[in-house]
């Protein structure tokens, strides 16, 4: 096989959660230029419908279901869709997560409402348990039901989005403002994430022998119309000096979702620009 056609996904089936995130959509659109069919697999059943559409016109045979990751009959559906309408489901990107971010108003006031107003010791419970029902609990449902197809035709590959921060503390250095108020990284999302490589190593030596194969792709920050000085701060801790684009994980993921990675299961794939190599 030629280097080119191991990273061919022609003929396989694809499920994107999350499809209509920021990465969410770049995956799913390297997806089907790499030749498979995707599911775009949304909490936005709207926004799940016209970016499928969108993938169709471009020529790629496409699906969008409202999907809640947390919700074990929706996931159930979602599966069942993917089977009528493709008859397989060859790849999971489980990339569906709950991961706050600050939004500064004019007067550079931010929004109370953000959890990451929310000191540790004052956390909220109702937040902690969302996110861990959403970044983990919905990792588990939706590898639990997609995995059973992929038994049945002996063959699967699961790719769960980690970040830096299941790797690593959080900085909470450059998520502070000169005269505002505190804010932080919540808790929630460092401990879901590591919880995702457990997962996912847990997935990949279970399914040992059955050809089934379960991989990480942990990137760093992705800029996503943050303000300067968050950019400033963030780009002082990356060893290539600043944040990645949006499509700087597509690479990454064909190649685990492809032949290419054939030799890998229970591997993260870290594409940070260096964050965690200091």
């Amino acid at each position: 096989m030629s280097i080119k056609d191991t990273f061919d996904l022609t003929d396989r089936v694809a499920v994107v959660t999350g499809g209509g995130g920021l990465l969410g959509q770049e995956f799913c659109r390297t997806l089907g230029e790499g030749g498979a069919s995707v599911v775009v697999a949304e909490l936005d059943g709207d926004l799940a419908c016209n970016l499928a559409s969108d993938l169709t016109s471009a020529g790629v045979p496409s699906l969008g279901v409202q999907t809640d990751v947390s919700n074990p009959a929706s996931v159930q559906n979602m599966v069942a869709q993917t089977l009528n309408a493709f008859g397989r489901l060859d790849i999971l990107v489980n990339s569906a997560a709950l991961d706050p971010k600050v939004r500064y108003q004019g007067s550079g006031t931010r929004n109370q409402e953000s959890p990451l107003s929310h000191t540790f010791e004052n956390y909220p419970l109702e937040l902690w348990q969302q996110a861990l029902d959403v970044n983990l609990t919905g990792m588990f449902l939706t590898s639990q039901a997609a995995v059973r197809p992929m038994l049945e035709q002996e063959y699967g590959v699961i790719i769960n989005i980690c970040s830096i921060y299941g790797l690593t503390g959080p900085d909470q250095r450059i998520y502070q403002r000169e005269r505002q108020s505190p804010q932080f990284k919540p808790v929630h999302y460092s401990v879901t994430k590591a919880g995702v490589l457990g997962l996912t190593r847990y997935l990949a030596t279970y399914y040992a022998g059955k050809n089934i194969r379960a991989n990480a792709l942990t990137p760093g920050g992705v800029y996503n119309g943050h303000d300067d000085e968050f950019v400033k701060s963030y780009s002082a801790r990356a060893v290539m000096g600043r944040m990645a684009q949006k499509d700087e994980m597509n690479g990454a993921l064909l190649f685990l979702a492809s032949e290419a990675s054939s030799y890998m299961t229970g591997a993260n794939l870290v594409v940070d620009g260096g964050w965690t190599a200091w």
